[in-house]
């Protein structure tokens, strides 16, 4: 559910480690107060350092976490100037944060859980699994990436899940099923009874998604990913376009019922 009471706050960098191939960062931060609140599919708004001359924040997926410690956990591909100073931030240095913003995964009534995530699209997921794992609901995750060096997160999955419970797939073969995670997710449907779906990656994807989910008769959520500049719903750049017309990313998703969005 969407969260209006965000916080703007700042946050120390405890550490920050390169993932997979090197342009994927885990970053850890003591942020209590948004360790306290962040519902799992919430997202942070990070400011980037400011001798920067990049002034819009980078929205970053919350990958963990921990209200005892206050620690929490972000994921990001370094793939521009903005994320590349990003991750030259050092230990002890504080980040500006606006956050938990966004409307995040509803499967209050989810008892056999389907998690399909692609590439860095796996980090909002892995929050709804430890709750649902933590509920004592049945969880089956597939990870998918093009290879295993850019196949990021498994390692938190592995530390969670059963073997038998997660799927890891490569475009290349080079680790787990070799194919696309939608081939992966067709044969668990016909093996397995699911009655929710959750599905963060690209787009393509998410929509071979939702067309798998609609087949199956399976309700289905999909965090969507858009670039955005405010964070909170005012500069409309994220919009996503719905059978209700167009939507914030926002504040109205990421997260999004897969029947609401037209592709």
């Amino acid at each position: 559910m969407c969260e209006s009471n965000a916080l703007l706050v700042k946050a120390q960098v405890i550490e920050q480690v390169s993932l997979g191939d090197g342009s994927f960062v885990e970053m850890l931060l003591d942020a209590p107060r948004i360790a306290e609140q962040v519902k799992p599919g919430q997202f942070v708004h990070v400011a980037l350092p400011e001798s920067s001359q990049h002034i819009l924040r980078r929205p970053l997926s919350v990958l963990g976490a921990n209200r005892i410690t206050g620690l929490i956990r972000l994921l990001y591909q370094v793939v521009g100037e903005g994320t590349r100073l990003l991750s030259e931030v050092k230990e002890e240095e504080e980040l500006s944060l606006l956050g938990p913003l966004g409307r995040g995964w509803d499967a209050t009534k989810a008892r056999k859980c389907l998690l399909i995530g692609g590439g860095v699209g796996a980090a909002p997921l892995y929050m709804l699994a430890q709750s649902l794992k933590d509920r004592g609901i049945s969880v089956d995750v597939v990870l998918g990436a093009t290879s295993a060096d850019v196949l990021v997160c498994r390692e938190s999955f592995q530390q969670l899940l059963k073997p038998s419970r997660l799927h890891l797939c490569t475009d290349d073969g080079s680790l787990g099923y070799k194919g696309f995670t939608t081939e992966l997710c067709t044969q668990l449907l016909q093996k397995r009874k699911f009655d929710y779906i959750a599905s963060c990656g690209p787009e393509p994807m998410q929509n071979a998604v939702a067309e798998l989910a609609e087949r199956a008769g399976v309700s289905c959520e999909l965090s969507l990913e858009r670039r955005m500049a405010c964070g909170i719903g005012a500069c409309l750049s994220c919009m996503v376009d719905t059978v209700d017309g167009n939507k914030r990313a926002c504040v109205d998703g990421p997260v999004f019922n897969a029947k609401e969005v037209r592709w």
